[in-house]
Order: C-alpha cells, then structure tokens, then sequence
C-alpha cells in the first residue's frame, strides 16, 4: 500500500520553501527535504506568498492510504527574520493546538509542534541559511486549514491540547495502517493522566465502554484511554510508566481475543477463537453439548448467549482470563487490573475480580 507523509514532514517542506523564498526572492517547487531515515521526498506548493517581511509556503498533506483524519489538510508555514541569536521559534497559528496539561513532551503553553518536527525544521533551517547567506534566526508559525475541527476527531482535546492539531511524526513517514499515531495518543495519555496524579486509568474500545467505565467508576476524561484495538500498546506502555490501577473495558467478542492471548484487537489481525470460548465454557460446568453449541457459534456474543441461557458464567471467565492475560503482559509491573466485558447496548455482561 502506498506510504504518506506526516504533518511535521509537511510543516518541514513548507518552512523550508518559505525560507528560501525570504532569502532568494524564489519559491522551491517542488521543495526536496531530508527525513530523519535519510529518504529525500519532494513536495509540491499548494500556496505561497512573499512580502518583505514574511515567506509563507503551504503543503497539501497527503497520507497515502493510511486512514487519516489529516489526509488532505493544508499544513502552512509562515517564516518571519529574528535579530541575530534569537534562533528558531516556533508559534502556533490557526488549526494548530497549544499545550495547556503537562505530561506531554512539551511544556505547557508551547505550540502542538512535536520534538522531531522541530528538530526537522530547525535542520533545515539552517541548512538553507548556509546556502543563502541567512542568520538562521526565524519565527515559525504552523497552521493548517480548519485544522480545529479536524482536531475534534483526534485525542487531541482529551490530552489538554486547545485550538486545533498537533504537528507530529518521528520519521516522516505515515505508514499505511501502522496506526502508529493512535498507539502514540495512547502513550500520551497515559503520560497525561499521570502527570495529573491519577491512579486509576481505564483502557476502552470505544465510546460504549467509556460511558461503561464513567458509570462504574465515576474516572475523569484524562483518566479514560482510547484503546480501540491496541490493548498490547496499553499494556506495553503502562508496564515501562505504572499506575495503581487498570480497567480494560470493552466489548465481550473484542475482550474474548485478549483472553486468548491476542494484543491486537482488530477483526483484520485477530478473530474470536469459538473453541477457545467452548473450552472455558467446559471449565465453568458445561455439559457438552451446550459445548459443542458454545463450539459452533456464529458469533462470540451468540456463544455468550446460550451460555447465559444455561446460567453458565461465560462472561465472567472470558474477563478473568483476560485479566490474566493482562497482567502477564505486565510482567510483575506495580499495576492492578481488572476487566470489565459489555455487549452492544453497554450492558456489563462479565467481569474479573481485580488483581
């Protein structure tokens, strides 16, 4: 599948074109850069604009064939000249957050521009200063286009990030379905949630099993992370940074693969292991032929439902499996863990003790 290009590869290619125009009077197009792997893309200009006393260039984003919410944005740079020592500075324009909670890499009140696009654009800064006779002294102002609404779709409001996107990537490279951005909020958000002195976080499927855990447990937005599939990254992640306490919540089909040993969740990487499901029906008194239905099953949640019928706790041994499951991810890490399994309609159909 075809790669993409990051937003910090895009804000880097649009600082560098609006900085040689500064200095030439000329804009780049298309402007090549170099990517911390080494690889030299070229980007061409979607918008450009010169004064006297600013360059501006714009970069369509575009994300390959990874679903992303970016794909398409206008990532804009505005390059102003600074006195001599001044360095580089970055400000966030339209569409492009600024930090307002610590436990990101970033302090509070920095513009959403990550640690490797800045380093990116600072290199090239100076790479073009070298070559243009510049100071290599700039205010970099990041925008991109209706990038506040698009930020509503991402962690981005959860994570204290106000006013639109964050400019990202450590390579450059959005590679399609690495999903990779989504495993980095998830980092972020536990860096986030600890940084705010929470103890207890919960690691959801999704809005239902958010909605789950708010209920049950009365924990505050920061406290709540948007898992989705990636149940290993949670568990990774809170294994190298602990906290006192996990819930997993989510859905009994999705839960039933992490009980099985799956960290990927997704119906693409994993499936609902139906004789995984019988065997520990059998454990909890199942006579064999509600095992051989449980066996036969069309669906997880079907196998769940003759198991209700029989009054055999289905639900409860695939969240105390999982639980398990969990905790030997965690190798021994200081960090208690209980699992919550909902159906559809957000009913709790199974859940561990906490361990």
């Amino acid at each position: 599948m075809r790669p993409g290009w990051t937003t910090g590869a895009c804000a880097t290619a649009a600082t560098t074109a609006a900085y040689t125009a500064l200095l030439t009077g000329e804009f780049p197009d298309p402007v090549t850069i170099t990517l911390p792997r080494g690889q030299t893309p070229s980007f061409a200009l979607a918008a450009e604009e010169l004064t006297d006393s600013y360059a501006m260039a714009g970069i369509v984003k575009d994300a390959g064939d990874d679903p992303d919410v970016t794909h398409g944005a206008l990532v804009r740079a505005t390059v102003r000249r600074l006195p001599a020592g001044a360095g580089v500075v970055f400000r966030a324009g339209p569409g492009v957050g600024t930090v307002t909670r610590p436990g990101l890499p970033l302090a509070v009140g920095e513009p959403a521009v990550n640690p490797v696009p800045r380093r990116m654009m600072s290199e090239h800064v100076a790479e073009v200063a070298a070559r243009h006779g510049g100071t290599g002294d700039v205010e970099i102002t990041v925008s991109v286009d209706h990038g506040e609404e698009i930020a509503r779709s991402t962690w981005n409001p959860r994570l204290g990030i106000l006013g639109g996107l964050s400019i990202l990537g450590t390579t450059g490279i959005v590679v399609p379905y690495s999903c990779s951005a989504w495993i980095d909020s998830i980092r972020r958000g536990v860096d986030v949630a600890r940084a705010a002195g929470r103890t207890h976080v919960a690691g959801c499927t999704g809005s239902t099993s958010e909605k789950t855990v708010v209920a049950e447990y009365r924990l505050p937005e920061d406290a709540l992370l948007d898992m989705g599939d990636f149940a290993g990254a949670v568990l990774k992640y809170i294994r190298r940074h602990p906290v006192d306490r996990l819930t997993v919540c989510g859905g009994f089909a999705k839960l039933s693969k992490l009980a099985a040993g799956h960290l990927d969740l997704h119906s693409a990487r994993s499936q609902v292991d139906k004789g995984f499901l019988a065997e520990l029906a059998r454990r909890g008194g199942a006579g064999e032929s509600l095992v051989a239905e449980v066996a036969g099953a069309n669906t997880g949640l079907a196998a769940l439902q003759l198991c209700m019928a029989a009054g055999v706790p289905l639900g409860e041994l695939v969240a105390t499996a999982a639980r398990d499951e969990a905790l030997a991810v965690l190798r021994g890490a200081p960090v208690a863990v209980d699992v919550i399994c909902i159906d559809r309609a957000g009913t709790v159909v199974g859940r561990s003790t906490v361990a």
